[in-house]
């Protein structure tokens, strides 16, 4: 499983090869390889394989180097909370959708249906029907 989201809605994309990358985020190309192989940042490849990482990859890169120089956090720990963020993202995004359906829905309960014929106490048709026998 990738531990990297890429956001659907990015509508410019740039994507940088693995020395670029490196450099962005002030590691070694192979920091980058090892990091690959052990699912803490995946960047899209190419259709001959090469690594293309974007700049929300490099972001994660620095995250990485800052957990793991300045927090003390070993690969592991890091590659757990990129993915519990990775999963609060997306379910920050599915509350978001659910409010969104919620209000749609209570706006539609107030407005009224041509459909139905109001209620009013004391003026109410009961239609009975007996139950088929079996």
């Amino acid at each position: 499983m990738s531990t990297t989201r890429r956001d659907p809605h990015e509508t410019e994309v740039r994507l940088f090869g693995i020395s670029v990358a490196a450099s962005m985020a002030g590691m070694h190309a192979q920091t980058l390889r090892t990091y690959d192989r052990l699912g803490l940042v995946t960047p899209a490849r190419t259709s001959g394989g090469g690594r293309r990482y974007s700049n929300r990859d490099v972001d994660l890169l620095r995250e990485v180097q800052r957990l793991s120089q300045d927090e003390g956090v070993n690969l592991a720990g890091i590659k757990r909370i990129i993915e519990l963020t990775n999963e609060v993202e997306a379910l920050q995004h599915r509350v978001g959708e659910l409010v969104d359906e919620v209000a749609r829905l209570q706006s539609e309960r107030t407005r009224p249906r041509a459909d139905l014929v109001p209620f009013t106490p004391g003026n109410a048709i009961v239609v009975w029907k007996p139950r088929p026998r079996r």
